[in-house]
Order: C-alpha cells, then structure tokens, then sequence
C-alpha cells in the first residue's frame, strides 16, 4: 500500500511539473507573440486593394501580360545575383575573420 502512494505522488509530482513547464512555455509564446503584434502595429503599410485592380488574364492584353511576365523574371534574376553576390561576399569574408 506504501508502495502505491509513493508512485501516485511520483506521478502527481511529474504531473505538476509538466504542468508548470506547459504553462512557462505558453506564457514566452504569449509574450512573443505580444511583441510580435506590436512589432507588426508600428509597421506603417501603406498597400494598394489587390482586388479593386484585379483584371482576369482573359480581358488582358496578351503583349501586356507578356511584358509583365518578363519584368517579373527580370526582376527575380536580378534579386538572385544580388544574393550570389552578398554569399560570395560572406564566404570570402568568412576564411579571413578571426
């Protein structure tokens, strides 16, 4: 009988530690995500309605969408050698740092 009362205090024990350990843990996400919505309320975003410009691609003009397709492209290869080159920058920073 002994020996069953000191295993369900082990388990209560184990059991409130883990709840304390849940409840630390939800706290630090809480405050997280405080400062994250914070964080977000500074940011001034001044974003155009998406959808009051919205034209489907059927009523385009075919030279438009294309032109836009290669701007989109363009715009994407450049932010790539952009990146290349800031690795390419850090990596040979990286052997000569100490």
């Amino acid at each position: 009988m002994l020996i069953w009362g000191v295993l369900v205090a082990g388990l209560f024990v184990v059991l409130i530690w883990c709840a304390v350990a849940l409840y630390r843990k939800a706290v630090t996400t809480l405050r997280a995500l405080e400062a994250l919505n914070d964080q977000v309320s500074s940011v001034d975003l001044d974003v155009p309605s998406a959808c009051a410009s919205f034209i489907p691609a059927v009523f385009s003009d075919s030279a438009v969408l294309l032109r836009n397709v290669e701007q989109n492209r363009a715009d994407r290869a450049h932010r790539r050698q952009v990146r290349r080159d800031a690795r390419i920058v850090r990596g040979k920073l990286i052997p000569n740092a100490r």
